[in-house]
């Protein structure tokens, strides 16, 4: 790139003309990277600019698929069997009390040895359950006071669904999620892409600002926000080399939507038999991870109370 272009913003200096002064303020339109005076300086210096302008846009982009398409980190493991805890909701609870992720294998493991509901206390700092909602919010509250990333997203969600005493508030829940997103919780990013995708919680539907969350949600290891860029490449942008990169990533993350579409995909002919063999593998090597025999019985029981539920 040239020098011109290159010190144009720091110099205040018209890229065309080389007029100086706190009035140059006309950007590039596409890489920002060098100002002009006038809009007809801009269209003059467009030729000698474009070069450039495409490199750094192409920097840019590579830049941003190279963390894009990192393995994102695993997830954290349980703090009591450690090993890594499951990807989906349903495999793990947050405790308000200690502000602790605990596998439902722990979980049941320990409170199915209590004899009587109010003795089933929390496997990790023994304190004994809420004996309401409004004593579960507070809790939860205390725990955002303290910038607990998990507190604020489960508040976010709170509001969102309208649970124990609180009126439902998109508004507030998306900003829960923003914050809980910006400290580090990878969840509340792909809740503020399905607002967006939506068009719910106080926000116009806007598809490329979801696809802008969901990519923040991917890179933080959120499987399911990996999944939904898979189905866009695939879907919307017909990019399929890009839609196969992003259901692998998501398939080592336990995404099982993910291994589903890649078999889709080769059944089409749109992705090859060891891309799907591969899947399978990531997809395999994941459940390992996880598995262990108290968290079999707690699956086991869940369905059970399903059953018994669904026959009442």
């Amino acid at each position: 790139m040239s020098n011109t272009s290159e010190n144009s913003l720091s110099s205040n200096t018209c890229a065309n003309c080389g007029k100086e002064g706190s009035n140059v303020t006309n950007t590039c339109n596409k890489c920002k990277m060098i100002i002009y005076c006038s809009a007809a300086c801009k269209k003059k210096h467009r030729h000698k600019h474009k070069k450039d302008c495409e490199e750094h846009l192409k920097r840019v982009a590579d830049l941003h698929d190279e963390e894009l398409f990192k393995q994102p980190p695993p997830k954290e493991d349980c703090p009591i069997c450690f090993l890594r805890l499951p990807s989906l909701v349903t495999g793990t609870s947050y405790m308000a009390c200690c502000g602790k992720s605990i596998c439902r294998g722990c979980m049941h493991a320990f409170q199915s040895r209590a004899t009587r509901k109010k003795d089933r206390k929390c496997p990790f700092c023994r304190t004994p359950p809420p004996k309401s909602g409004g004593e579960e919010l507070k809790r939860m509250k205390k725990r955002v006071e303290l910038n607990d990333v998990n507190a604020i997203h489960n508040m976010g969600y709170y509001y969102y669904e309208g649970i124990y005493g609180l009126r439902p508030n998109l508004t507030k829940a998306l900003e829960l999620y923003h914050r809980a997103g910006e400290l580090g919780n990878a969840a509340s990013y792909y809740n503020v892409a399905q607002l967006y995708r939506q068009g719910r919680g106080g926000v116009e539907a806007d598809i490329k600002k979801a696809e802008h969350y969901y990519e923040l949600a991917a890179m933080m290891g959120d499987a399911d926000a990996r999944h939904c860029l898979g189905v866009i490449e695939w879907m919307m942008a017909l990019n399929m080399e890009r839609a196969i990169k992003h259901f692998m990533i998501a398939a080592n993350g336990g995404c099982n939507l993910s291994l589903r579409d890649i078999r889709a995909m080769y059944k089409d002919g749109d992705a090859s038999k060891e891309n799907y063999a591969k899947a399978l593998r990531l997809y395999q090597a994941y459940v390992d991870d996880i598995k262990s025999s108290q968290r079999d019985e707690a699956a086991a029981a869940r369905e059970e109370y399903k059953y018994y539920d669904s026959a009442l």
